[in-house]
């Protein structure tokens, strides 16, 4: 795959993107693709490993060696549509996936990795570009009626394939425009909604049909839309001939201590969709704003690392992050090869200006007329998985903003209770990925796939599901299935 002594000649190049202090007063991508010839280097490392575990690493399993062989021989059109044959929205992937796929590459044991990730992103934009891209409607109906509950890269993907395998499909959204976390989750500097835009066109001329402001049962209509039009849940499954719950998980971890009520104290999920709307055009949207701010974030995951890049480009005075856990090790190679390691990352917002501080639990947020005004917080230790508190090691920081970052602990759960669905204890719908009833939930006709399924995860693993959840719909309808798995 690749050249043969690709891998010993040449180095790992990564993407070309915009100065840190031009990127950040606008809101724009700033990440470029490689080059054609740049493409084809990367491509050349590609070494022939024998057992390729970059593709078990892969969530989607996407056929690396033969789409990094095809980008090295410049084969486009071959190297396309080997990438969507596992994957149906590789430009999402290209740009927020954290590539575990690197993480399992065998030059990863002591080098640096093929640059999976960027080949992808080179691939697909291209494509757009040279407008390889078309839609793909199926070749005939089957006259059944499936109705998909969430417009995230789940609910996308389980809705493309099942309309390419010629079901009627109607996705349902509760916000006033398609995507879920990708449209209101993700910073434009890290995925403009452009790139969503053109897909929804895409699935739309397949024959999607996209009910925006709907919301199911009496589940919170959520990034500051309170127009959805409330569906019955019955009716909805006594409507269609199978229903797909593609929600998501949005229900925050939320930190109750003293002066959580205090005013500038917000969800992660509260501050990034008010901006993202701000940038689609939005008019009259809740004055929320990190400008002139001391603002701190709780939570070191990538939602704390978008806050981090947002608040930046409103001007904050500054920025701390905070994490509970401690600071990862930052070893060379992969020490858990190929498994995903535990190891120090950064990323674009951190490079664009912040203060980092591990092993720090939050007691306290002090207010002063109601307001935050700052944050008392102790030092940690950690001995066999287990925390403790660091005698006198109290500290105080200003904060007129705090936004909290934890993490998602379960889908809305009124939702789930709205269709009488069976739980796990986490409170995700309970359903198995593999089987014969594979993400088939406790109600005949009701599917489940995403993050609502398995629980806060990866863009890559929703696609994977959403894929993955369409065959069991179609194996149900039709009694078997053509879709891949």
């Amino acid at each position: 795959m690749g050249k043969v002594t690709g891998f010993l000649e040449y180095q790992r190049l990564q993407e070309a993107a915009e100065d840190k202090d031009t990127r950040k007063n606008h809101y724009h991508e700033f990440v470029q693709h490689l080059t054609d010839d740049q493409a084809k280097t990367q491509g050349a490392r590609c070494m022939d490993c024998g057992t390729p575990f970059c593709m078990s690493g892969c969530p989607v399993n996407n056929i690396i060696p033969d789409f990094n062989d095809l980008t090295y021989r410049q084969d486009w059109k071959n190297a396309l549509e080997v990438l969507h044959s596992t994957n149906n929205f590789p430009e999402f992937t290209g740009r927020v996936c954290p590539a575990p796929c690197e993480e399992a590459c065998v030059l990863r044991i002591n080098n640096d990795p093929v640059g999976i990730k960027s080949i992808e992103h080179a691939i697909i934009d291209k494509a757009w570009e040279q407008g390889w891209v078309k839609p793909e409607p199926a070749s005939h109906k089957t006259g059944k009626r499936v109705a998909i509950v969430g417009s995230g890269p789940a609910g996308l993907a389980c809705a493309q394939q099942l309309a390419r395998a010629g079901h009627e499909v109607v996705v349902f959204e509760k916000n006033d425009r398609a995507g879920g976390l990708l449209r209101y989750g993700i910073p434009d500097f890290k995925l403009e909604k452009s790139v969503i835009d053109r897909r929804i066109e895409q699935l739309r001329a397949e024959g999607v049909n996209f009910k925006t402001n709907h919301a199911i049962g009496k589940a919170p209509v959520g990034a500051g839309n309170a127009a959805a039009t409330q569906l019955d849940p019955a009716s909805v499954v006594a409507e269609f001939d199978a229903v797909v719950l593609a929600g998501g998980a949005e229900q925050p971890r939320d930190l109750p201590i003293p002066g959580r009520n205090l005013e500038g104290v917000h969800f992660a999920m509260d501050f990034l969709p008010l901006q993202n709307r701000r940038v689609a055009g939005d008019k009259h949207l809740p004055e929320l704003s990190a400008s002139g701010k001391h603002v701190v974030v709780i939570g070191g995951g990538d939602t704390g690392s978008d806050c981090v890049g947002t608040s930046n480009r409103h001007g904050a005075k500054s920025i701390v992050q905070f994490e509970l856990l401690g600071k990862p090790a930052d070893p060379q190679g992969n020490p858990v090869w190929p498994y995903w390691p535990t190891r120090l990352r950064s990323s674009s917002s951190h490079e664009e200006g912040c203060q980092r501080d591990w092993s720090v639990g939050t007691k306290e947020f002090i207010g002063e007329r109601g307001k935050v005004k700052a944050i008392k917080a102790v030092r940690l230790e950690w001995h066999n998985g287990k925390m403790s508190e660091v005698p006198a090691s109290d500290f105080t920081l200003p904060a007129d903003l705090v936004l909290l970052a934890m993490g998602f602990v379960s889908p809305v759960q009124s939702m789930l209770d709205a269709f009488g669905l069976a739980k796990d204890s986490r409170g995700n719908v309970q359903a198995e990925s593999e089987g014969e009833q594979s993400y088939a939930t406790s109600s005949r006709k009701i599917f489940a796939a995403g993050d609502i399924r398995r629980g806060q995860s990866l863009v890559v693993w929703a696609i994977r599901e959403g894929r993955q959840c369409a065959r069991a719909v179609d194996r149900f309808l039709m009694g078997c299935s053509e879709l891949p798995r």
